[in-house]
């Protein structure tokens, strides 16, 4: 092989297979590996020696559970792979129940229309707020996503006078209790939401666009990729994610409580971590994503099964965040709340959009 005819590093060659790539670009490496094996250590490790861990409630239970930190996650996911992050995420999941509390409860729309309503007050909430903040003004997304959390937060202890309302609605009872074909309603919703994130990610454009964006702006930007409104985009998914998380946690607790969501940013950061999505941007996938949010929910349910006091969790799931984040700076050798610029004779260049691409 000439050296002309040698690929690129980083570039995939015309021979290497759809579901390679796939699963490459989908899980984010070695790190995935690694989260997979502690994943089914911990799950032996409890079963053995709790017997009322591997029991086909406590299952369910585990896994209904997870669906708030997995959609959550998995819409951060998307902003992390831009090279961004959104501190509101769990301020907007509270502002969401309410804003369901406010359509069925007050305006007495039905929970059918509801729901949508409230998905799509959240996606306009990330995407016109944060989305237009950072991606079209330039902003620094520490600071508006800050600003909004905030901003969130105390919108919704306005609006409830910091009290929790109770809220009645079949179809809600339905998402959280009800089974389809075996498996509860919650991880329906959660396979669902994965797989269109992968196909996002993983088979359109847009997520192309993603992965360029967050490899390097500049790059992207002279392959002809649209950077703002990528950045637009991966906010209002972020947001319409957490909008859906507002609607399961609601639906769980059957009420609109306005304490909900005020750690869940950190669970989440940790899963994105974790499943080998980097700070930098532009390496990593929902499916490591996913892994470690099953990872960190098995975690959390054996201690609880184990006895192990809320208190203990919250310190084991803090020191894995800390482990995570040290994951990430090892493997970049900087800081990981620096932006990475790829030297360009050793990272391919996004690829051109040509006419006629979204």
């Amino acid at each position: 092989m000439t050296e002309q005819s040698k690929p690129r590093p980083g570039v995939h060659s015309p021979r290497q297979s759809t579901a390679t790539r796939l699963v490459r670009q989908a899980t984010g490496g070695t790190r995935f590996l690694v989260v997979l094996i502690l994943l089914i250590s911990v799950f032996s490790f409890f079963s053995l020696s709790q017997p009322r861990f591997f029991t086909h409630s406590n299952v369910e239970a585990l896994l209904t559970s997870a669906s708030i930190l997995w959609v959550v996650s998995i819409g951060l996911t998307f902003v992390m792979l831009t090279g961004g992050f959104d501190l509101s995420l769990g301020s907007l999941l509270a502002l969401s129940g309410v804003v369901f509390g406010l359509c069925n409860l007050d305006l007495h729309l039905p929970a059918a229309l509801s729901i949508p309503v409230t998905v799509v007050v959240g996606a306009c909430l990330g995407g016109l707020v944060n989305g237009v903040l950072i991606g079209r003004l330039g902003l620094s997304f520490l600071i508006v996503t800050l600003g909004t959390l905030t901003l969130y937060r105390g919108l919704v202890n306005l609006i409830t006078n910091t009290k929790t309302r109770g809220i009645s609605s079949s179809l809600l009872d339905r998402i959280a209790f009800s089974h389809l074909a075996g498996l509860p309603i919650p991880v329906w919703i959660m396979a669902a939401t994965f797989v269109v994130a992968l196909w996002i990610l993983s088979g359109t454009y847009f997520g192309r666009d993603v992965y360029a964006v967050g490899g390097n702006h500049v790059a992207a930007r002279l392959s002809g990729v649209r950077v703002p409104s990528t950045i637009v985009a991966v906010y209002a998914i972020a947001g319409a994610l957490a909008a859906l998380g507002g609607v399961l946690e609601t639906a769980r607790v059957g009420a609109v409580s306005p304490g909900i969501g005020q750690t869940i940013i950190f669970d989440a950061t940790a899963a994105v971590l974790l499943g080998g999505t980097s700070f930098a941007g532009g390496v990593g996938g929902v499916g490591g994503t996913a892994v470690a949010v099953i990872f960190l929910a098995t975690l959390q349910n054996g201690l609880a099964v184990a006895g192990v006091q809320s208190f203990w969790q919250q310190v084991i799931t803090g020191a894995i965040l800390i482990v995570a984040v040290l994951i990430e700076w090892a493997q970049r050798g900087d800081s990981p709340l620096r932006r990475h610029r790829p030297d360009p004779d050793t990272h391919p260049t996004p690829l051109i959009r040509g006419p006629g691409r979204l």
